[in-house]
């Protein structure tokens, strides 16, 4: 990390407090007001919720302001997770004894539809002195202060990198203690960063049109740790939602075929046309060539997709060639390409979602 640069805009964050001091105050007053909702959930109370406490809990989070109906993403993580499990898993993510990369890491693996910007904004809100919020803006700041190996996507974040980058930002707020500010939680840190490292250049690096070096092809087959396929399928999930398809995970569309996702839309009274994805990080490729062509004896399907890398992409394909039924309506979408999109189609949701064009109520 480069302490010079961060001294200079650390010094340039106590010249605005010194001009806007009303302004500061008024962002302490909201981060107290977050720690204080949040440190209101204690086990029992976790425990005693219901599907109204759940959405009144998630709701407010900042990662939920790239979806316009709120209702339906808690909704939806009920109904995947199941709510005494959801709860059971909460508990053990904020109050158990384990390290946070265990736990981190059990409970991206257990539980489906929360992705690293939603937990980590419960554990910093719930204990913003130990935990970080972890998010496309943090990403950029610390990039632009030339700390390396940060994660991109998602399934990069591990329990590991977690708490490698909790302890980073810890150095960043002991060195905003030594500057002489009285508040220096991992909260305040994220309000810094937020306010002082959203330089131009690096945002507009970000968003290139760039696509990102592809992992290797072992790594995709070989490491289940990262989560890329949970998290390849609930982003193909949320691009459908966003597309205005009803998109759900892990459906059953016909007999013998539970399929990943599924984009759902109904055409008036003419019926519906659904699309069917499948995402392949290991295991047998006849196996998926099957469960696609099974999923076709539903006549509203109308396409599938297989998701991949190139290489498996190109296996894919030379197995679907021979099969009659399934070639002509097999597409073929790299897995790297879904994750561009959908953090396009994030940003475009979040920032059309602060407009507050429809009441979330509505």
């Amino acid at each position: 990390m480069n302490k010079d640069l961060l001294q200079k805009h650390i010094k340039k964050y106590q010249q605005e407090e010194a001009a806007n001091p009303d302004q500061f105050q008024e962002d302490w007053s909201e981060r107290q007001e977050h720690i204080t909702k949040y440190q209101g959930y204690d086990e029992a109370t976790i425990h005693a919720m219901d599907e109204e406490d759940i959405y009144e809990y998630i709701s407010p989070l900042w990662a939920m302001q790239i979806w316009g109906n709120k209702r339906y993403v808690t909704d939806n993580l009920i109904e995947d997770n199941g709510l005494e499990y959801l709860k059971e898993q909460l508990v053990s993510l904020l109050w158990s004894d384990g390290p946070i990369e265990d736990r981190w890491d059990s409970f991206r693996k257990n539980i489906k539809g929360m992705g690293p910007a939603m937990i980590s904004e419960i554990l910093c809100k719930t204990h913003p002195d130990q935990y970080i919020v972890w998010n496309r803006r943090a990403q950029i700041g610390l990039d632009y202060l030339g700390v390396e190996d940060l994660p991109r996507y998602d399934y990069q974040l591990d329990g590991q990198k977690y708490r490698e980058l909790c302890e980073i930002e810890k150095e960043m707020a002991s060195e905003l203690a030594r500057a002489g500010f009285e508040e220096t939680s991992l909260l305040m840190v994220d309000y810094f960063i937020w306010h002082e490292l959203q330089v131009e250049e690096t945002l507009s690096k970000r968003s290139g049109k760039g696509k990102e070096p592809s992992e290797s092809d072992d790594e995709l087959e070989q490491d289940s740790s990262k989560f890329i396929h949970n998290d390849v399928r609930d982003k193909i999930r949320n691009i459908g939602q966003w597309l205005g398809f009803e998109a759900n995970i892990e459906r059953r569309v016909a007999a013998g075929s539970q399929v990943d996702t599924v984009w759902e839309s109904t055409i008036g009274n003419m019926g519906r046309v659904i699309y069917v994805f499948e995402v392949q990080t290991k295991g047998s490729i006849d196996s998926l060539i099957v469960n696609l062509l099974k999923s076709l004896n539903n006549p509203a399907v109308q396409g599938v997709v297989a998701v991949s890398n190139n290489k498996q992409l190109e296996k894919i394909k030379s197995h679907a060639e021979g099969v009659t039924g399934l070639r002509d309506k097999l597409k073929l979408w790299d897995y790297q390409e879904v994750l561009n999109v959908h953090e396009k189609l994030e940003y475009v949701n979040e920032s059309i979602n602060q407009l507050d064009l429809v009441p979330d109520s509505f």
